[in-house]
């Protein structure tokens, strides 16, 4: 027999909505299971309907076992609502619910013994399985405790069994809430695993079951559901503090800034990241480098868990000011945190990091923070503003299942191991037979310099692939001797300098008396650029195309990093779009650039297995050579792109403010469509002629991207363009334009197109402003060079998109030179 259960799901929603704060918008679960058990009506908690479970029909069931519905009869019980009621089970029974979607899911279980005439619920002794996977095991409690994990949910029909532990015991549980957590709660990827062997990536944490042991709200005061859109409850942070006199409380009273920074309101409500501990100096003489430290005892005997830490910059006066260091139980987990370059520089910004590691043998998780070496005197600071302990539950150790479950798994185990011992056995067969004897490769070490080995590279990012061959001589017939640069560059005379940026300072310079080149010159004896250093020479020394920038070559001695690339007439772009006084460009111009561009890029991405990401395009990236060719530059942050079997690279977030695709920046996971979208922003500039981000313009210009996109939907871009194009531009070339770069600069990389459609399109645009029926031309012919001209398009192709197909006009396309 089973009983269904229905929820009143649009009821409480709207409670919840109106409740809210008007900044704390209702995070809204497309799974939304909120349950009173052993109960017949619906109750309110936190502003939330829970159904009774004894009410029907509904998407949840109840399995047939030995259960009842109980009623606490102490009617002057202090217990909330939600607790008068509880579901008793004196024999193993589940509760199924029906999932839409599938992911991570938070469960809470809610237990608040009573005693009835038959029951005393704190005698109750029993383990709670999650699809199987015990989560709780002999568990019993003896007051209120609600117990939240944060579970994957790969299947259709989610279970939640309680088992007893022996036939005289019994389970009970008063409420559950089942709901799809938001798909940015926890990420596959990026927690660092610390401990005594360092610093290392962990994997596969949707894998481990979540169970959240400590939720602290630092600095501040408790946070109960009502001020949280996932509901949840942050505790203060005194009771864990080792050295009260230590810690000084700091607090804001306006909104973080969530559009900068790592975090959103479903990692942590505001009030979190507007309060936190920072280094008491008062107390403590400023000259002391001492820490802060909290101490979570969460009991005896070795375990794992999942630590998210929360920052909020909110003590600083201006950037890069506030430099400290993170440990986690006595280890170093972050050197050197500079919050600033982590939420695109900017102050207020909430920022969160996750790490894996044990506890110690007494049972403790310490955190501290403390200055870094690099603060000034003045500056001494470190702040912390949340902690998230989770313990990582080892389903594998603690699984109690039920029997008929355990019998099930037995006989499918032993069937499925005979099984594989037989595909195994013939599988080696197979090979033993088909073996042929291989030639023996070339040792990859035959591609080193004496100072600069291939190993240290990015971890050989670009080897093995099908890129442009270094000759005999490997990397060693691109070194140029320091005193070749000095000669080039007339020992780096100051009246030479074309331009600087974060690695150094660029000369102008004649090699061998007849080269022109641009030598970039690193900051002399720091080695503070050096991963970018050689990615530049690993990259650069591979390909060759004529819309990337050449590396001419190198030099690695007396403590200089030192490249030199072929020199470009013009310089950047965004020199020619604005604030240089230089002639603005026509459109067919702009266009022709940004389309050697999007060649350059498309070669990147695809000329290799893996492709190459470049992770720092820009207008100041993309430089014009004597005839406004356009050329891609700077590949000190390029990294190979993901493997056939892989989706993406996951890597700590690098780029430019204004630039930075901003799904890479919540999942610090970087594909070929985060170039993309950097190229929309700068397909924008071109059209607008104004810088990404612009500080002095009101709040709603300040970032190109945004502004542009609003402008666009509405159909008016042709009223934010460059004055000098205004009536310049034909309205189907604008509009293709402007249809490409939004699709760019989507909010998720998988609505973004590829360069190669990108590149399609804006020829297409180009063909567009040049394809008319009746033409403005000069009679005379020579005025014009014959590759601009442009053949009519027969009128069913004029509007050919990216994917629509293939036509000749974009012929060039299948040019070898593109791959």
């Amino acid at each position: 027999m089973e009983t269904k259960i229905t929820t009143s799901l649009s009821l409480a929603f709207s409670l919840i909505y109106l409740s809210l704060p008007p900044l704390a918008i209702a995070f809204v679960p497309r799974d939304n299971y909120l349950i009173s058990c052993g109960s017949s009506a619906n109750t309110t908690a936190d502003n939330r309907i829970f159904a009774g479970d004894l009410s029907k029909p509904g998407s949840v069931s109840l399995s047939s076992g030995d259960s009842i519905s109980l009623t606490n009869p102490n009617t002057s019980s202090k217990s909330a609502p939600l607790y008068q009621t509880a579901r008793v089970f004196t024999s193993a029974s589940s509760y199924e619910f029906n999932i839409k979607k599938i992911g991570n899911h938070l469960v809470r279980l809610h237990f608040s013994p009573f005693t009835s005439q038959n029951y005393n619920l704190n005698h109750a002794n029993f383990s709670v399985l999650a699809n199987g996977f015990a989560i709780l095991s002999n568990f019993g409690v003896r007051h209120t405790v609600i117990k939240e994990f944060i579970v994957m949910v790969n299947v259709v029909d989610f279970e939640i069994e309680f088992v007893p532990m022996n036939p005289l015991s019994f389970a009970f549980v008063n409420a559950i809430e089942v709901f799809s957590a938001p798909d940015d709660l926890i990420f596959n990827y990026g927690a660092k695993m610390i401990g005594p062997n360092g610093i290392q990536e962990f994997k596969n944490i949707s894998k481990q079951i979540l169970e959240t042991v400590y939720r602290i709200n630092v600095g501040g005061l408790k946070l109960t559901p009502f001020n949280d859109t996932l509901w949840r409850t942050w505790t203060s942070d005194e009771d864990f503090l080792i050295l009260k006199s230590a810690a000084k409380i700091a607090s804001i009273t306006h909104t973080p800034n969530y559009q900068t920074g790592g975090a959103s309101r479903e990692i942590a409500p505001d009030n979190v990241y507007m309060t936190a501990q920072q280094m008491n100096k008062d107390n403590l003489s400023t000259a002391l480098m001492f820490n802060i430290t909290w101490e979570f005892p969460v009991g005896s005997g070795v375990g794992r868990y999942f630590v998210r830490l929360h920052f909020c910059d909110i003590v600083s006066k201006s950037l890069s000011q506030l430099y400290f260091n993170v440990f986690i139980n006595g280890f170093i987990a972050y050197k050197d945190l500079d919050l600033s370059t982590l939420t695109l520089h900017s102050l207020a910004s909430p920022y969160y990091v996750d790490f894996i590691a044990h506890s110690d043998r007494s049972g403790v998780v310490r955190i501290s923070v403390g200055p870094s070496e690099l603060s000034t005197s003045l500056g001494k600071n470190a702040i912390l503003n949340g902690i998230e302990i989770m313990k990582m539950v080892n389903f594998v150790g603690s699984e109690t299942r039920s029997k008929k479950t355990s019998i099930g798994v037995w006989v499918g185990s032993v069937a499925g191991g005979f099984t594989f011992l037989c595909l195994l056995v013939l599988a080696l067969l197979v090979i033993l037979r088909c073996r042929k004897p291989k030639k023996k490769s070339k040792p990859a070490e035959s591609m080193v310099w004496p100072s600069l080995r291939v190993g240290s590279l990015h971890s050989r990012l670009f080897e093995g692939t099908a890129l442009a061959s270094l000759g005999p001589n490997g990397y060693l017939g691109l070194k140029i001797s320091f005193a070749e640069i000095q000669v080039a560059t007339n020992n780096f005379d100051q009246n030479l300098i074309i331009g600087s940026g974060g690695f150094g300072t660029v000369y102008k310079g004649v090699l061998n008396e007849k080269t022109k080149v641009a030598v970039k010159r690193g900051v002399p004896g720091s080695r503070q650029g050096l991963p970018e250093f050689h990615s530049e020479i690993t990259v650069l020394s591979k390909i060759r195309h004529c819309h990337l920038v050449s590396l001419v070559g190198y030099c690695e001695e007396q403590s200089e990093m030192i490249l030199v690339y072929e020199y470009i007439e013009k310089g950047p772009l965004k020199n020619h779009l604005y604030g240089s006084g230089l002639p603005p460009m026509s459109w067919k111009q702009r266009l022709e650039i940004c389309i050697g561009a999007a060649r350059g890029l498309h070669y990147l991405h695809t000329g290799s297995a893996q492709g190459i990401i470049h992770r720092d395009i820009k207008s100041t990236n993309i430089l014009l050579d004597e005839n406004y060719v356009a050329k891609v530059a700077d590949f000190g942050l390029s990294r190979s792109g993901p493997c056939l079997n892989e989706t993406h690279v996951s890597t700590g977030v690098k780029g430019s403010f204004g630039y930075l695709d901003p799904e890479y920046f919540r999942r610090q996971q970087l594909t070929d469509k985060s170039d993309v979208y950097s190229f929309g922003v700068v397909l924008f500039e071109v059209l607008c002629a104004r810088p990404a981000v612009d500080p002095l313009l009101t709040r709603e210009q300040v970032n190109l991207a945004e502004w542009a996109i609003e402008w666009q939907k509405n159909g008016r871009l042709d009223q934010i363009i460059d004055p000098y194009l205004m009536g310049k531009i034909r309205p189907s070339s604008l509009k293709k334009f402007g249809d490409t770069a939004e699709k760019c600069v989507a909010e998720y990389g998988v609505d973004r197109p590829t360069m190669g459609d990108v590149l399609w399109n804006l020829e297409n645009a180009l063909q567009l402003q040049e394809t008319r029926r009746q033409r403005e031309l000069h009679e005379d012919s020579s005025i014009r060079g014959s590759s601009e001209v442009v053949p009519d398009l027969p009128s069913s192709s004029v509007e050919i998109d990216g994917d629509s197909g293939v036509s000749q006009v974009f012929s060039q396309l299948l040019n070898s030179e593109g791959r």
